[in-house]
C-alpha cells in the first residue's frame, strides 16, 4: 500500500509538470508597443512589478514614437505581438479602414483618462457667450454661439477654429465630435480637425497651430500647469466610465500564441488590480510613467490625474476626481460587446464605414471576452453577468446629453442625432441587423481598492 501510495503521488507530480509544461508560453520573449501616455499604465507596470516575469514571460515593453499609425503598422507588420491601442483601432483594422488585418480587442485597459483643452484665447472668446468653467459639466453650447457669430462676421472667408485629435480612429475623434454635435456643431463643417500624435499636442497648442485639442494624460495637465490653455471637459463628463484603450493583437498572431495570450493577458489584469488597489500604489506608478523610457513627464504633473484629482483651469486648484482614471474597479478590464458597438455606431456616424454591416457579427469577432473570463479567473478577477449591457442609464454611468445607448436599438441611435455624416442608409444598415441580445446591467463594485471608486462604501 505504501509504494502504491508513492506510485500515486509521483503519477500525480507528473500529472502537475505536464500541466504546466502545456500551458508554457509559445513565445516568451515579446515586445509590446505603447504611446506615452499614462494609461499605458497597465503594461509598463506588469513589467516593472514583474507580473510578466510571474507568468514566465520576458518582455521589451516599447515606446512608440510614430503615433498611433505607428502602432497600427507595427503590430500589423509582427514587429510588436500585442500593443496599447485605442478601443476603435482592432474594429477599424478588422473592417479594413485602418490596416485591413483582423485584429483583436483583448482586454480592456482603462476607463476615462482624457480631456479637450483650450487654448485662452479662445476660452475668453467663450466665455463672452455664456462659458461657465467653473460648472461641471461644461456643454459645447458657448462654443457653438462663437462659432455662429464667427461665422455671420467673417462671412464666406469664415476660418474655422482648429483642434487637435491623435487618430482618425481613435476615442478623442468620437468624444470631441460627441461633445461639440450635442449643440448642434457640425465638426466637418464648423471645425477643422487635425491629427496630432499626443506628446506634440502642447507644442502645437503653444505655437499657435491648433486652437484645442482632445487628448490623453499627462498632455491637456501639461498645458494646463504650464498656463497655455485649461481642460474644460473631461471624457468622465462627456460619457461617465467610457472605455477607452485596448489590449491589441493581430488576430493571427493570439490564435497561434494561445498560452502566451493567455500569460499577457494575466500579467496586465494583475497589474490593473495593482494599479487600484491603493493612491500609494497610483503615486509610486506616476514616478514609474515619469521616466524617460517611459511618458518622460514631470511625476507631479503625471500626479495630478493619476491620483484622484484633476486640475480643469490654469492657476486654480486640482479638483476631486477620483475616476478620471480606472484601471480594474468596475469591470474595468473587461472588454464588453456593447462599448465595442457603441465605436461602430460612431465611425457609422461620421461616415468612416460606408456600407451596410452586421454590427453584433463584426464586434463579437474583434472583442473577445471569452478569452478574458479564463485569463481573469485564473488571477482572481471578477466577471459580469453578461458581455452586453445597456449604457447611459446607471448611476456611474451617464452620457452627457442624457441619451442612453441600448445594442438592441444601435440603429436608431446613429440615426437619431443633430448632426449625421452617416454614408449607410438607415433602411439598409437595419436590414443588415435583425439581431437580439439579451442585455444585463452590472453593478457599480470596487473589488480592488479605493483608486478609480466613486465612493468608498461601493470596496467589497
Amino acid at each position: 500500500m505504501k509504494s502504491l501510495s508513492i506510485l500515486g503521488k509521483g503519477a500525480l507530480v507528473l500529472s502537475i509538470a505536464a500541466s504546466i509544461a502545456m500551458a508554457a508560453p509559445e513565445k516568451a520573449n515579446l515586445k509590446i508597443g505603447f504611446i506615452a501616455l499614462t494609461d499605458c499604465a497597465p503594461i509598463v507596470i506588469a513589467k516593472e512589478k514583474g507580473f510578466f516575469a510571474k507568468h514566465g514571460l520576458n518582455v521589451d515593453v516599447v515606446k512608440e514614437g510614430g503615433g498611433w499609425a505607428g502602432i497600427q503598422q507595427k503590430v500589423i507588420s509582427g514587429e510588436y505581438d500585442y500593443s496599447h491601442a485605442l478601443a476603435v483601432m482592432p474594429l477599424a483594422a478588422t473592417l479594413g479602414i485602418s490596416g485591413n488585418t483582423p485584429m483583436y480587442a483583448l482586454l480592456s485597459l482603462d476607463y476615462n483618462g482624457n480631456a479637450i483643452t483650450f487654448s485662452n484665447d479662445v476660452i475668453d472668446q467663450m466665455e463672452k457667450y455664456g462659458l461657465d468653467s467653473v460648472k461641471r459639466p461644461v456643454t459645447s453650447a458657448s462654443l457653438k454661439k462663437l462659432i455662429d457669430a464667427k461665422r455671420a462676421a467673417e462671412g464666406s472667408k469664415y476660418k474655422p477654429l482648429e483642434f487637435g485629435m491623435v487618430f482618425p480612429v481613435s476615442t478623442h475623434n468620437y468624444e470631441i465630435r460627441y461633445w461639440m454635435a450635442m449643440s448642434g456643431i457640425d465638426p466637418d463643417a464648423d471645425t477643422t480637425l487635425k491629427v496630432v500624435p499626443p506628446p506634440q499636442m502642447v507644442a502645437n497648442l503653444q505655437a499657435g497651430n491648433i486652437d484645442g485639442y482632445c487628448v490623453g494624460e499627462p498632455w491637456n495637465e501639461r498645458a494646463v500647469m504650464a498656463n497655455l490653455g485649461s481642460s474644460l471637459v473631461t471624457n468622465y463628463d462627456i460619457w461617465n466610465n467610457k472605455p477607452e484603450k485596448v489590449l491589441m493583437s493581430t488576430k493571427s498572431f493570439a490564435d497561434k500564441n494561445p498560452e502566451t495570450t493567455q500569460a499577457v493577458m494575466q500579467s496586465i489584469i494583475e497589474a490593473q488590480k495593482w494599479l487600484d488597489a491603493s493612491w500609494d500604489n497610483r503615486k509610486e506608478a506616476s514616478a514609474i510613467l515619469s521616466k524617460k523610457e517611459y511618458v518622460n513627464a514631470p511625476k507631479d504633473i503625471i500626479d495630478n490625474s493619476m491620483t484622484g484629482t484633476f486640475q480643469f483651469l490654469k492657476g486654480k486648484p486640482s479638483e476631486p476626481n477620483p475616476m478620471f482614471n480606472v484601471f480594474a474597479n468596475n469591470y474595468a478590464a473587461y472588454p464588453f460587446y456593447s462599448h465595442g458597438m457603441w465605436y461602430l455606431t460612431q465611425m457609422i456616424r461620421w461616415g468612416q464605414i460606408n456600407k451596410a454591416i452586421d454590427m453584433k457579427k463584426t464586434v463579437e469577432a474583434v472583442y473577445r471576452p471569452d478569452l478574458f473570463a479564463k485569463a481573469a479567473k485564473s488571477v482572481g478577477y471578477s466577471l459580469p453577468a453578461s458581455p452586453w449591457k445597456i449604457d447611459g442609464k446607471d448611476q456611474y454611468n451617464k452620457f452627457i446629453d442624457g441619451k442612453v445607448f441600448d445594442p438592441n436599438h444601435a440603429v436608431d441611435y446613429i440615426y437619431d442625432t443633430k448632426v449625421n455624416h452617416a454614408k449607410v442608409s438607415k433602411a439598409a444598415l437595419a436590414k443588415a441587423n435583425t439581431w437580439k441580445v439579451k442585455t444585463l446591467q452590472p453593478a457599480y463594485v470596487c473589488p480592488y481598492g479605493p483608486a478609480g471608486c466613486a465612493n468608498p462604501k461601493f470596496i467589497k
